[in-house]
């Protein structure tokens, strides 16, 4: 998040620069060609087929609803854009920006437009494009709107410049995220479709819509397949940032609606690459002939440049999970460890935090400067913060299992519920403790019903509810819901998305990633306190902080995470030697190779 670079100097009128970053200085100076991890004379051509699960009726990138096409962010482009490579993993470079300045007390920011910057149809992408995009943004997405809420005014000034304005000082991110900022073309989206009609930025789209980026769209078939094409004379195919990349004349999405289907269709050669989320396929789904004879490559990339909660999440909306002592009950009944023996073949480490796998995550009790900013905030946060390290209940066999289980029913019993029977009730309604646990994923039943049954020792029932991914979606946005599993996925330098992701603001409002609805001044204060952090050390210190409250308040059930990406795909692709320590970068900096290709056989 914090602490924008200054290496340039500062004077009372901004230097313009090439390139910014949260801490430290960007790697890569004005003049270099292309980057460290790309091969530049990587070939290009060929085709790469890639899948998605639960089909796509729009193509319009900024609304938040209906299903979007996998890939529309190939033709588009931001005004700058985050190296793969870098220390600092947020420095960003320009795209259709080539300069950015702002002043030491981050009142405002100013972008200057590379002037070659084009659309696909020649025109030159403008100031005006840009503050129309945000607009537009801001207007239809309540995600953007919340993320950019501290930008006043957004203006467009001669010479290529477009000005955003914030009506607050110190927040070192907000001159580097507006960068982030899909640019859209104001007069295409303005004018008339191939229909004849108007078109309307705030209504679906399935005319294939006009971009500025490496790619623009063939063909398509909504909700099966949609396939873009690489644009030849790419306005920006020589910016230091894009040699190297972007190397396939055909990137193909093919849709699928169930996991099982989709990981046959793999093994069968309908798809090139596979995300292998599901440890038991990574066990036992992979011993085909392919594999063996090295058509198929298996494959892990190190997990470093992201922290992640992934979680049971109650609707903390609902009365009945209001209360910490039941959602601590709740956890003590999960036993991770037999499911991660029975089920993970132990691929898993149990999560304890949610930046889990990164530098961000606490540890033991608080100390120094994050013990400073809890003591700030000291009125707003349990105590147990200050004298208690949080740790999972630790389960793993039926002696284990059922002291927590006492546990669980003591504190369950605590919050006012009793057992009738076999059946846990609220003592003063003599409603019974039921719970509609919702998910898109079938294979979900493998940790879902184990968790049940340990439930039902308690006297809970919970019952699994498997959705279509269109109606999970809408039942997730329109918190719909009781309990389901969802994720949170952190960079390494959190700051304005915090609010959204925890933030009592964003509790209500439909399409913010606050999916549980945590509403807590103490969280509050603490998204606050990271998101001024005037440097790297107090960054760190204040989502320490952040991250152990978090944990102490038990808003959700954790589960696990593995630190690696498991992937499988066919042995067609070549890629530089030196893959970004941080991602594996496909397909944006691999290519396809002719050789290794006639090797394996024809694409089907």
């Amino acid at each position: 998040m914090t602490g924008l670079n200054l290496a340039y100097g500062q004077s009372a009128e901004p230097q313009w620069r090439h390139a910014t970053a949260l801490t430290g200085e960007p790697r890569y100076s004005p003049d270099v060609e292309h980057f460290n991890y790309v091969e530049p004379d990587a070939p290009k051509g060929g085709k790469v087929r890639l899948s998605s699960i639960g089909g796509f009726d729009t193509f319009n990138p900024i609304l938040p609803k209906g299903s979007i096409a996998p890939g529309i962010g190939l033709i588009y482009e931001t005004l700058m854009e985050q190296a793969l490579d870098e220390d600092d993993i947020s420095a960003q470079y320009g795209v259709i920006a080539e300069a950015v300045r702002y002043p030491e007390d981050y009142s405002w920011v100013e972008y200057r437009l590379n002037p070659d910057a084009k659309w696909h149809d020649g025109q030159a992408i403008t100031p005006e494009d840009v503050v129309w995009s945000f607009e537009k943004a801001t207007e239809l997405d309540p995600r953007k709107k919340f993320y950019y809420q501290n930008v006043k005014s957004a203006q467009a000034l001669p010479d290529g410049v477009v000005r955003f304005e914030f009506d607050t000082t110190g927040n070192r991110e907000l001159p580097h995220i507006l960068g982030q900022l899909l640019v859209l073309p104001k007069h295409w989206w303005t004018g008339t479709g191939d229909d004849g009609n108007q078109r309307d930025i705030g209504g679906s789209l399935l005319e294939p819509p006009l971009g500025s980026g490496p790619y623009k769209i063939g063909s398509f078939e909504p909700n099966r397949r949609v396939t873009y094409q690489r644009v030849e004379d790419y306005w920006g195919k020589d910016l230091p940032i894009r040699v190297g990349t972007y190397n396939f004349d055909e990137i193909q999405y093919d849709s699928y609606r169930d996991q099982t289907v989709l990981l046959e269709a793999f093994k069968g050669d309908q798809y090139d690459w596979r995300s292998e989320n599901v440890a038991k396929n990574w066990a036992t789904g992979y011993q085909v002939p392919p594999v063996e004879n090295g058509q198929i490559i298996l494959e892990k990339f190190p997990d470093e440049g992201r922290g992640i909660m992934q979680a049971f999440v109650p609707n903390l909306r609902l009365e009945k999970f209001s209360d910490e002592r039941v959602r601590r009950a709740l956890n003590l009944a999960f036993d991770f460890e037999s499911i991660n023996r029975t089920a993970f073949y132990d691929q898993y480490n149990r999560t304890a935090s949610y930046f889990a796998g990164t530098e961000l995550a606490h540890s033991g009790l608080p100390e120094g400067k994050e013990l400073e900013i809890l003591e700030s905030v000291r009125d707003l946060i349990p105590e147990e913060v200050f004298t208690e390290v949080y740790e999972n209940p630790v389960n793993g066999d039926p002696q284990k299992l059922r002291s927590n289980l006492r546990k669980a029913l003591s504190l369950l019993q605590e919050a006012g519920y009793e057992l009738r029977g076999n059946t846990l009730v609220n003592r003063a309604t003599g409603e019974p403790f039921t719970i509609e646990f919702v998910d898109n994923d079938p294979n979900s039943e493998r940790y879902v019903l184990p968790y049940a049954q340990n439930l039902k020792r308690l006297g809970i029932d919970l019952r699994l509810r498997i959705l279509d991914t269109p109606q999970y979606t809408n039942r997730i946005r329109s918190r719909d819901f009781e309990m389901t599993t969802l994720g949170w996925a952190q960079s390494l330098s959190p700051g304005n998305e915090q609010r959204d992701y925890w933030g009592s603001a964003a509790a209500d409002q439909q399409q913010s990633f606050n999916y549980a609805g945590i509403k807590d001044p103490g969280i509050d204060a603490l998204i606050q306190k990271l998101i001024f952090a005037d440097d790297r050390e107090t960054l760190v210190a204040a989502t320490h902080a952040l991250d152990r409250v978090l944990m102490h308040h038990n808003f959700v059930i954790p589960q696990w995470y593995s630190g690696v990406f498991r992937t499988a795909r066919w042995n067609r692709f070549g890629r530089p030697d030196n893959i970004p320590e941080y991602t594996h970068g496909f397909p944006t900096i691999w290519w396809y190779d002719e050789e290794l290709a006639a090797s394996v056989g024809a694409q089907r």
